[in-house]
């Protein structure tokens, strides 16, 4: 009986080289999504997915002000032109 199996003196490496995984991850930092950044590295889109959520996780946390005392004018523009309420003038 045989395992079907072949003997390869050197082992093959697993996976894709770290290059191509820090290649993907800008790619989309720059704004590609993950089909187009797989047709262009030549792998599947599912396989970009978890290099990038890898990445995503591996970033620390965003800084979160306790307390904000300025806003900016477009913020105020942008809620003052969202309100519905109409003048009784």
């Amino acid at each position: 009986m045989y395992c079907n199996r072949k003997y390869t003196p050197d082992r093959k490496p697993q996976g894709y080289p770290a290059s191509l995984r820090k290649q993907a991850t800008e790619m989309y930092v720059d704004g590609d999504n993950l089909r187009r950044i797989a047709r262009r590295l030549k792998v599947h889109h599912r396989t970009v997915s978890p290099w990038v959520k890898d990445h995503v996780e591996a970033l620390p946390a965003a800084p979160f002000p306790e307390e904000a005392k300025d806003a900016e004018m477009d913020e105020l523009f942008t809620f003052i032109g969202d309100k519905k309420i109409e003048s009784t003038f």
